[in-house]
């Protein structure tokens, strides 16, 4: 029953996911420029260390359209990933805690380097602007309300994960 929930509902996940980080960089036109040079390549996210308790991850694998967007490869072709990044996912709400805060994860990367290099550039520049996108379907001052609003709460958020992945580190911290 939950692997058939599961199967139903990981897809559609993944699909929505990239739709939306096609839609943040379709937004910047530096960053579809830069993945257009690299077309036809792969990226695989390998997180490591999932923990067997949760439900499997959906295979993590975008391939770069000649557009500069990225499309899902859910089953994979068996051709290698040109960049591959692999990051500790054992403890995921960490991860996630951590992610609310800004914090990139370290990870281990294996691949083309001007790739990681575009990648990377993307991950320190790309930003989403939720306000116009709002702006788009509702009127531009509720739009900048609703805006404002969803900031306080994020803010508040980050600093609650901020909190806890402090707690965190003094928790798995051993004391002399």
């Amino acid at each position: 029953m939950l692997q058939a929930l599961h199967d139903l509902l990981a897809p559609a996940a993944m699909a929505r996911t990239t739709l939306v980080l096609n839609h943040v960089l379709a937004a910047e036109p530096a960053a579809t420029e830069r993945l257009r040079a690299h077309a036809g390549r792969r990226v695989l996210l390998q997180p490591q260390g999932w923990p067997t308790l949760l439900p499997p991850l959906p295979r993590l694998a975008f391939a770069i359209t000649p557009a500069g967007l990225l499309d899902w490869d859910a089953m994979g072709d068996g051709l290698p990933a040109d960049l591959a990044v692999r990051f500790d996912a054992s403890n995921p709400a960490l991860l996630a805690a951590r992610a609310l805060t800004g914090e990139t994860p370290a990870v281990d990367i294996d691949g083309d380097a001007q790739l990681a290099a575009d990648v990377n550039w993307l991950l320190q520049n790309l930003r989403w602007d939720i306000e116009a996108d709002l702006a788009r379907v509702m009127p531009p001052a509720a739009a900048h309300q609703l805006f404002r609003l969803g900031s306080g709460l994020a803010r508040g958020m980050q600093a609650a994960a901020q909190a806890a992945v402090q707690a965190a580190s003094r928790f798995g911290t051993p004391r002399a």
